[in-house]
């Protein structure tokens, strides 16, 4: 079984998936609509994710501002959340997100990616940031109880 991480923005949806050991997650695609409450084909495309990696579990970027309060964004991404459950079935596990989208468009600028190509990429290196700062803590717990 796998995880899978979700960064969702207002017009796309980067995604990542964890191996099978739950230790690494690799970004696999950004999923673009054309309008941001136009979610069916997105859902969709989630849900044929979900079947072709076994994914169990997602966990889902929590987008809460710096002072810990909930925004328009943070609201709109339980909405998902809660679309994501009915749909899936699956646990959908919101995750603190603050500063991913930054952290990921500075590990493209230190890469020397240009504008064009970082816009393509980055909202699948925030999925990554996030579903792997949920991995690292799942083992961290681990390591916690082995000791």
């Amino acid at each position: 079984m796998r995880i899978m991480g979700l960064d969702y923005g207002s017009v796309t949806v980067g995604v990542a998936i964890s191996d099978e050991l739950l230790l690494t997650a690799q970004g696999i695609e950004v999923i673009r609509r054309k309008q941001e409450n136009k979610l069916r084909q997105t859902l969709a495309r989630i849900e044929a994710l979900i079947k072709e990696y076994d994914v169990d579990r997602i966990v889902l970027g929590y987008p809460k501002h710096l002072n810990n309060s909930i925004g328009e964004r943070a609201i709109k991404s339980e909405e998902f959340a809660d679309k994501l459950r009915q749909r899936t079935g699956l646990e959908v596990i919101l995750w603190d997100e603050r500063l991913t989208t930054v952290a990921a468009h500075q590990i493209l600028d230190q890469g020397g990616i240009d504008y064009k190509e970082k816009a393509l990429v980055v909202d699948k290196l925030a999925a990554v940031l996030i579903l792997q700062g949920y991995l690292d803590k799942l083992n961290h717990i681990r390591n916690k109880e082995q000791s």
